[in-house]
């Protein structure tokens, strides 16, 4: 009996339907190239719905959404909406109603795609970052008191659990193992500075290292790891690290494998419902314009079908993505694809139906 899967779609705001709609149109080929059923179910969240019916994510869409093998999001963002509104009351409220305490972050440099580091290439930059998303300084812990007057104190706490580090760190192991390349794990914390908090962390680590005895094990300061990875990325295979430094770096990350055009992510509970996403923001300007990069996009789907077990269909993608990148697009770094969003997700289809 042919396996299907549940697929929530929030498409998002901006350029976010477009880039979604070409994920799903990939999706649907691969999947039925590759004997496994996708039932997509779509729900309308995000600055637009926020604006029109002052509702960012009601209960009743929460618990439809919990009936769903997977969550493939598009960029949430509306220049009406004043930051912080959506951010906290969709995307934090997924990850936290959904426990989704892994983001899984690939870098990778396809050939083709210009970096801005000199002399590097794609033997150069192929890491992963593990980062803890549910705890740290994203739990929202600490208040305001004086607020708007001279006397004005603002406190925000980090807040670290021996679980939430532990889970984290045990998955970035689990995860260094299964890639099975380098099978380097960094830790990157800031323990000169931070002392409770990454003491905590490093401890951690070095106790659950004993159990992975095939895994090297090294650590960094963040400002380090910043560094480094301009100056030597090919140092790293996977990245474990807080809530905080993980958004930090990641980006940082992003910009060195070629922008957010094909900076994919993930939100993982490995046990439970996860979230996949492009990076890049909703770019509204752009809206109906068909001139965004869909890769990102179109990367996140492989990565939920890697995640949810379809290995083969997950490698198809990322063949047709690299495939791409490599022999059609013109000048990523100048903005210029040559071919409409809907023509770039038609060259990755065609990549797949002759190649399944």
């Amino acid at each position: 009996m042919m396996k299907k899967y549940k697929i929530a779609v929030i498409p998002g705001d901006g350029t976010g339907p477009e880039v979604v709609n070409e994920g799903i149109k990939v999706l649907n080929v691969v999947a039925a190239n590759c004997g496994f059923g996708l039932n997509f179910s779509h729900y309308n969240l995000g600055g637009e719905h926020y604006n029109a019916t002052g509702e960012l994510l009601p209960d009743h869409q929460l618990e439809s959404l919990a009936r769903s093998d997977a969550i493939y999001l598009g960029a949430i963002g509306h220049p009406e909406v004043r930051p912080g509104i959506l951010e906290k009351g969709i995307l934090l409220k997924l990850r936290f109603r959904f426990d989704q305490y892994i983001n899984l972050r690939p870098v990778k440099l396809y050939e083709g795609v210009d970096t801005p580091l000199k002399d590097k290439g794609p033997e150069h930059i192929d890491f992963v970052i593990v980062r803890e998303n549910t705890e740290g300084l994203y739990t929202g812990a600490g208040g305001c008191f004086k607020r708007d007057t001279p006397d004005e104190v603002a406190i925000q706490e980090s807040i670290n659990t021996r679980k939430g580090v532990e889970r984290c760190i045990r998955y970035a192991f689990d995860y260094c193992r299964k890639r099975n390349k380098a099978k380097k794990l960094t830790l990157c914390g800031k323990t000169n500075v931070l002392t409770y908090a990454f003491d905590l962390w490093q401890r951690t680590f070095n106790e659950v290292a004993n159990d992975y005895p095939d895994i090297i094990t090294d650590y960094a300061h963040v400002d380090a790891i910043c560094m480094w990875m301009v100056k030597n990325p090919e140092w790293f295979d996977v990245i474990v690290t807080d809530n905080m430094f993980g958004d930090i770096i990641s980006d940082l990350a992003a910009m060195i494998q070629g922008g957010m055009g094909i900076a994919a992510g993930a939100n993982i509970n490995p046990g439970g419902i996860s979230m996949f996403e492009p990076i890049g923001g909703s770019a509204p300007k752009y809206t109906g314009q068909q001139k965004i990069n869909p890769l990102a996009g179109i990367l996140a789907a492989g990565v939920m079908l890697e995640i949810l077990g379809e290995s083969k269909a997950a490698s198809y993608i990322d063949a047709g993505v690299a495939k791409v990148l490599r022999e059609d697009l013109i000048d990523l770094a100048a903005g210029k694809m040559g071919y409409s969003t809907a023509e770039v997700g038609d060259l990755v289809v065609e990549y797949i139906q002759e190649n399944h």
